[in-house]
């Protein structure tokens, strides 16, 4: 057995510390925004952005810890990390659709007109294409390195995009017919779609602390590299397979004919695992050998 652990990836925190002064730009933009228009759709886009700035710290805490090596008490490493940053940004999402709710109800209570509306509407375009090329960049980082926190932290950047462009659409609404209750009504309609994206990224934050196995497309590129050595009379089975932040871990039992020696069943093991190491990056795979004639062999 040999591991490919996710050593050196430090440098992905360069990515944390962007979404945090994103964040922090946009906090000033939409709550001046609001301040010049009163609107409580604009209100709700800059509560969003606090979630973001929580979001961003929180990510690179955990990505700081996840970044640290295997030691006595962590012998797989600190990966697993990235999944609670990830589940606890998909709560605060969730409480921030609650606080978005709200602030639209008692607006739908009491009415207020909009004023400055072009002005407002300027600075929150401006905010969330900050917010666009920033999510954009770490969204692409995160797909690269395999990283469920930098991923949720884009995806929660672009959500915070289209609430947005939902915000202005309901303020340009408001001025075109002069129909106030349309601005809290598109607030709501925005803590709705947020809800959905809270409940998205906790679903995946789930799935990966409870050791999920790799997708199809992986497991494929593991049976293509098996399927190579079956025309030399090697058998595979009890295949295992659990994702962990960036790491991969592959156990299984080779199966090969009892005359071998063990010198040919070591080559054969280092062979497949290199193989498997090359296809899918920061794989720990655990091989297990054993010869076909003994019964045994086929238990597990």
């Amino acid at each position: 057995m040999k591991a490919m652990r996710t050593e050196g990836r430090s440098f992905l925190k360069r990515y944390a510390w962007l979404s945090i002064a994103a964040a922090v730009a946009t906090i000033g933009l939409k709550l001046a925004a609001w301040l010049f228009t009163g609107s409580v759709g604009l209100l709700s886009d800059a509560l969003e952005s606090l979630v973001n700035l929580a979001g961003g710290i929180i990510a690179l805490t955990m990505l700081e810890i996840a970044s640290r090596p295997a030691d006595k008490d962590h012998a797989f490493g600190h990966s697993k990390a990235e999944y609670f940053s990830s589940g606890i940004e998909g709560t605060l999402i969730l409480f921030a659709a609650m606080a978005i709710t709200y602030a639209a109800v008692q607006r739908l209570m009491h009415p207020r007109p909009l004023v400055q509306i072009g002005l407002g509407l300027a600075i929150s375009v401006i905010a969330s294409l900050i917010n666009f090329f920033v999510a954009m960049v770490i969204l692409r980082a995160g797909k690269k390195n395999n990283s469920i926190t930098l991923r949720a932290n884009a995806h929660h950047l672009l959500t915070d995009v289209w609430t947005s462009a939902g915000v202005i659409m309901g303020v340009i609404l408001v001025a075109m017919t002069g129909w106030q209750w349309l601005d809290p009504v598109v607030a709501i309609l925005v803590a709705g779609n947020i809800v959905r994206i809270g409940v998205s990224i906790l679903r995946d934050s789930v799935f990966g602390l409870m050791d999920v196995s790799l997708p199809p497309q992986e497991l494929q590129k593991i049976d293509q590299v098996l399927e190579r050595q079956k025309p030399n009379g090697v058998q595979f089975h009890a295949l295992l397979t659990r994702q962990s932040g960036a790491e991969r871990f592959i156990s299984m039992h080779v199966l090969v004919p009892g005359h071998w020696t063990v010198q040919q069943g070591h080559a054969l093991l280092e062979k497949i695992e290199a193989e498997i190491r090359a296809v899918l990056p920061n794989a720990t795979v655990i091989t297990h050998l054993e010869a076909q004639e003994d019964p045994a062999a086929w238990d597990g």
